[in-house]
């Protein structure tokens, strides 16, 4: 009888740690009720993982939302989905393909033609740890979908964000960051000098410095940047350093203990896309719905401008 006990004792135990530590890892949640009627919301790369988990939950808000894909078909599919779960949402779906600068222009002049505002721009896609490839214009792929892509549409939609203001700029980062290296000598790494790990950390601080400097170019426009870290999160980004089906099948358990879900993963930019709280919040980075440090790599002013001043050359800005 007492061994009876001690095992369902030590289960009640086990139970528990493992729930508490799944719930830790799971990360913080948005806890606003805010709606989003009236407010017009564009995410990139809203056809799957965080980006379509993000869209779900805005149009439950009743925001309109416009999902830029690269993959429309993909992107249709998800957006049924996605009306099934919110009483027919309002969804806009529209084709964008950041590795072309050309694509990024002819979206960009779609949305000024047929939208009379933009609430929120959420620059969420991106591509990590690729084998090397250049975009349509010749950079490396994941320095110019991460970075150059989005700091061409996001430029391209500023006068759009401005008359709408008070409006909000989110950058969907990374705590990778931390390991990135600006080097500008290098910032479109050849195939011989490759690094894939490298070049995705890079991109990620590329998008944090980006987000910094325009933070402090849009101070007094109404207009806000933020950035954040959605967390280790498991979806199809990872796509390119997916694991065997074996290695899965065998460690599942710890993946569903210590990765988030594609929810969990869109909690942090839901949060700064509709807490009203945050309507004058510029220029900060949050990871679990909480504001965080900024990693000393990420401080340099002087770094951060002369990036946007090299972008502003390398996408046609200038």
């Amino acid at each position: 009888m007492a061994s009876s006990w001690l095992s369902v004792a030590a289960g009640t135990v086990v139970g528990v740690g493992i729930a508490l530590a799944r719930r830790y890892f799971a990360g913080g949640v948005c806890r606003s009720t805010a709606l989003m009627a009236g407010k017009t919301v564009l995410i990139t790369g809203a056809n799957c993982g965080i980006g379509k988990a993000t869209a779900l939950d805005l149009a439950k808000r009743q925001a309109r939302v416009i999902m830029a894909c690269r993959d429309l078909k993909s992107g249709e599919t998800a957006a049924r989905d996605i009306r099934r779960n919110t009483q027919n949402g309002e969804l806009v779906v529209k084709h964008l393909d950041l590795s072309s600068f050309q694509s990024i222009r002819d979206f960009s002049s779609e949305i000024l033609k047929e939208e009379s505002r933009l609430d929120v721009l959420i620059n969420n896609a991106g591509i990590f740890q690729c084998p090397f490839m250049k975009t349509v214009d010749g950079f490396e792929m994941q320095f110019g979908v991460n970075h150059l892509g989005h700091f061409l549409l996001t430029n391209l939609l500023l006068d759009l964000l401005k008359a709408s203001a008070p409006s909000r700029v989110i950058v969907v980062s990374s705590s990778l960051h931390k390991r990135g290296v600006i080097h500008f000598e290098n910032l479109n790494m050849t195939e011989e000098n490759y690094d894939k790990r490298a070049g995705y950390s890079n991109s990620k601080l590329a998008n944090v410095l980006f987000a910094r400097e325009l933070a402090h170019q849009l101070d007094g426009t109404g207009v806000t940047s933020n950035c954040l870290h959605p967390g280790i999160v498991w979806t199809n980004l990872s796509r390119h350093v997916s694991p065997s089906r074996l290695v899965v099948l065998l460690f599942r358990p710890l993946i569903w203990l210590f990765l988030k879900t594609a929810h969990q993963g869109a909690q942090t930019s839901i949060y700064l896309a509709v807490d009203p709280e945050l309507e004058k919040v510029n220029g900060k980075y949050f990871g679990d719905c909480y504001e965080k440090p900024f990693h000393p790599v990420a401080q340099d002013e002087g770094v951060a401008k002369k990036l946007w001043d090299i972008s502003e050359k390398m996408t046609g800005l200038s």
